[in-house]
């Protein structure tokens, strides 16, 4: 049983949950995920931890409401219990110093990419990062972003905050201004597809995170089979971070749609 601490409605649908998980907290790195479970016959879902505090014992996780068993950990509140938080899981981000990379996130995807953002920048790199969503009431962690970045670039769909316009067209007005040495894209995976395609055209070498597609978390499932490469890769046990460059998205789309 893992208690909540603290907890932060972004959205609707989209919640903040600072969760009591001492020996996770002082493991986690940069890209790994735990897997949670809210009740005994709970579904078990991989979220990627979004921020530790070791001193505290505790790890930070942002969850979408998007089924049943997601709503339910939603509305938890302060004082309440997880079942289970398992982790911490999967390969943790490759940090070096590139030189100058460029980090894009849309929507929830930002909460995943906060870590790298941090682990990048103590590594002595020059970090750009963009934040994209649909509105303005769909960017988060800006403020967290901004203290660990050069640079911070907003872009909405509908223009009700920074620029209107894709995240793609974010990341091209900084290839264009800058030497790029490294992006980092977590987010939709449509959003992540077209990142890829853009930054295959400038050979900027890319990295996705595919935790969506995630299911059981130990590779047993088989859900997060995915092609990088032409070969078959499980994202749960050997990612979720791929080289986006090689990632099938039009196959990773359709699996997602069933």
């Amino acid at each position: 049983m893992n208690k909540i601490v603290s907890k932060q409605r972004f959205s609707e649908n989209v919640t903040k949950l600072v969760v009591e998980a001492p020996l996770i907290a002082k493991a986690r790195r940069a890209g790994h995920f735990v897997i949670v479970r809210c009740g005994e016959k709970g579904e078990r879902i991989p979220l990627t931890i979004a921020d530790s505090d070791p001193a505290a014992g505790t790890i930070t996780l942002v969850i979408q409401a998007v089924g049943d068993s997601t709503r339910k950990i939603c509305a938890l509140e302060p004082g309440e219990f997880l079942t289970d938080v398992v982790g911490p899981l999967g390969q943790a981000t490759r940090i070096e110093n590139y030189g100058t990379v460029l980090c894009c996130g849309g929507g929830v995807g930002v909460a995943p990419l906060l870590p790298i953002i941090r682990a990048m920048k103590e590594a002595g790199n020059r970090v750009v990062s963009v934040l994209a969503g649909r509105t303005k009431d769909l960017i988060i962690l800006e403020d967290e972003v901004r203290a660990s970045s050069d640079d911070v670039i907003i872009m909405t769909d509908d223009g009700s905050y920074g620029t209107k316009g894709l995240v793609t067209a974010g990341v091209e007005e900084v290839i264009k201004r800058e030497k790029v040495d490294k992006v980092v894209t977590i987010g939709p995976a449509i959003m992540m597809k077209f990142v890829s395609l853009l930054t295959k055209k400038y050979k900027v070498p890319t990295e996705a995170s595919l935790n969506a597609i995630m299911v059981d978390g130990t590779g047993m499932c088989g859900a997060c089979r995915v092609s990088v490469g032409g070969k078959t890769r499980f994202v749960c046990v050997e990612g979720p971070e791929f080289d986006a460059h090689e990632i099938d998205f039009d196959e990773l789309l359709m699996r997602l749609k069933m």
